[in-house]
């Protein structure tokens, strides 16, 4: 009985974990009562950030070369307004003691609506975060 136990939930995390896509709670405070056509792209840099970055938005994939933004920042986080149910690749490229780092992320910002877990029924914008931060360096 208890191998059926643990087969079961097993079952149930990798059920609840399989679908990126799949949104379970909502924050209410990001809900709006009318559908959005676009989205912001928010992208968190290294906290640590004391050189600045270079932050370039792709449509696409990387390897599709369709370069969208490319801006530098100071600032530990950056956003920009995109349009939905479209994919985005972000680099960051960080230069730190004469070397260079690029960090990349992509997202595919996307509606749903929601008419159960908030007070009044809503729209919500997901997959819509990319986090650029340095992960390691040497």
């Amino acid at each position: 009985m208890q191998k059926i136990q643990r087969i079961l939930f097993l079952l149930v995390l990798v059920l609840f974990f399989s679908c990126e896509d799949q949104v379970f709670f909502v924050k209410c405070s990001d809900c709006t009562a009318e559908e959005p056509v676009t989205a912001k792209l928010e992208i968190n840099l290294d906290p640590d950030l004391y050189y600045g970055a270079l932050i370039q938005i792709w449509a696409g994939n990387l390897e599709d070369s369709i370069l969208l933004v490319k801006d530098a920042t100071y600032s530990n986080s950056y956003s920009r307004e995109v349009t939905l149910n479209r994919n985005y690749t972000v680099t960051a490229t960080y230069y730190v003691s004469n070397d260079k780092y690029i960090a990349v992320d992509s997202a595919t910002p996307r509606v749903k609506y929601d008419n159960s877990q908030c007070q009044d029924p809503c729209y919500y914008v997901y997959d819509r975060i990319c986090d650029l931060s340095l992960k390691y360096t040497k």
